[in-house]
């Protein structure tokens, strides 16, 4: 059992919340064909192997996850674990986009477009093209009633019969993604009858949500799925063994893991936005104890990446508290609430900085204030901040 940690005291600064107006768009009727890996597509890479397979994670230093003989597809998952034919629906749409994003990023060059988002991000090309990708995909939909993006958060209508309202950030890690690190999309989605409202946000909480979906682009594309069951990764583009189609193809997407679970205990820390220590005491008291415990560091500045690893390693703490001159930037209905709920659901825990109490219960909206974030593992998920609010941590 590893020592206590420090205890904080949190003191929250509300933010006033903005609400946008919802101007009317246009809807374009669902036409997507099937997807399919073929041989040309995968190129040599096929011939390049490890242990005999190729695209799924082997048995290594770092992992525990062995290779299978076989991989199911996604279909056979979604039919088995998700019983709601819509659920199903809007999760194969989101997917589509995130293979769609997966080819762009391979292709488009990073520049700056010369324009900054509504929270005042600049806007490189890459957040452009994804952002695009994502809005056609909610707009074609015939399930998804609403969209609102991260880039301009108004929630917009989309299919006047569909069900869903869906909310994403279309490439956090505008920062790193230049340098060809690790960047990814955050995507919840919640019943337009979840709150009050045409579009069902206004009251709605992170636990209200149907579902949410973590694509994360590396040197592969995987994509966390929240199931009737579970959380589920499922990985785009690969020809593992024993997965080939009787026509020489391969499923776009496998079930490279199932039911996800976060360890009780951790030895990993990522802790992010480690500027605002030098005006939180608690924060450099928190960090200096996770050093002094000789727990390991891996952070890339990405917020994918570094909360992602808690699925892939099975344990992590992950923080990123705010400060007067080091603010956060974290928005709730765009990234911590899908994270939150995927967290959870594979029994990790998150803290709303407040009460202790989980982010899920918080109330989403809309737009967003600036959110301080923390998933940690299930025994330390009251000792860390995430909230809507601005927060300043002390030790007692």
């Amino acid at each position: 059992m590893a020592p206590p940690i420090p205890k904080l005291t949190i003191h929250p600064h509300p933010t006033p919340l903005q609400i946008f107006a919802m101007p009317t768009v246009a809807v374009r009727a669902a036409a997507a064909a099937p997807r399919r890996t073929t041989r040309a597509s995968v190129k040599a890479a096929r011939n390049v192997s490890m242990n005999g397979e190729y695209g799924a994670s082997g048995t290594s230093f770092y992992t525990t996850t062995e290779k299978q003989e076989s991989y199911d597809s996604l279909d056979a998952v979604l039919s088995a674990k998700c019983a709601d034919p819509e659920i199903v629906a809007v999760i194969k749409e989101q997917l589509d986009a995130c293979a769609d994003i997966t080819e762009a990023l391979r292709s488009a060059l990073v520049t700056v477009e010369g324009s900054a988002n509504t929270f005042g991000d600049a806007q490189l090309s890459v957040d452009v093209i994804a952002d695009q990708i994502m809005w056609d995909a909610v707009k074609s939909s015939a399930v998804v009633a609403w969209g609102a993006s991260e880039e301009e958060p108004e929630v917009k209508p989309c299919n006047p019969n569909g069900r869903f309202t869906v909310c994403w950030d279309p490439l956090d890690g505008s920062s790193i993604v230049d340098n060809n690190w690790a960047v990814g999309t955050m995507i919840g989605i919640w019943s337009k009858e979840s709150g009050t409202g045409d579009n069902g946000l206004i009251g709605a909480t992170g636990r209200d949500q149907v579902t949410a979906l973590i694509a994360l682009y590396g040197p592969r594309t995987t994509v966390l799925v929240g199931l009737d069951d579970g959380v589920y990764e499922f990985s785009y583009g690969c020809t593992p063994e024993g997965c080939e189609l009787a026509d020489g193809t391969f499923e776009p997407w496998i079930c490279s893991r199932k039911k996800i679970q976060i360890k009780p205990d951790t030895r990993i820390f990522s802790p992010a936005n480690m500027r605002a220590s030098a005006q939180l005491p608690g924060y450099k008291e928190l960090l200096n104890f996770y050093q002094d415990e000789g727990y390991t560091l891996r952070y890339t500045g990405g917020l994918v990446p570094d909360v992602y690893q808690q699925f892939t390693k099975n344990m992590g703490i992950f923080t990123n508290p705010t400060s007067e001159k080091s603010p956060a930037k974290l928005r709730l209905a765009f990234e911590a609430s899908p994270f939150g709920l995927l967290v959870e659901q594979a029994g990790g825990k998150t803290s709303d900085g407040v009460t202790g109490g989980s982010v899920l219960v918080s109330i989403s909206h809309p737009t967003h204030t600036a959110s301080a974030i923390a998933h940690t593992r299930p025994d330390e998920g009251t000792a860390i901040p995430l909230t809507v609010y601005v927060i300043h941590v002390t030790t007692d």
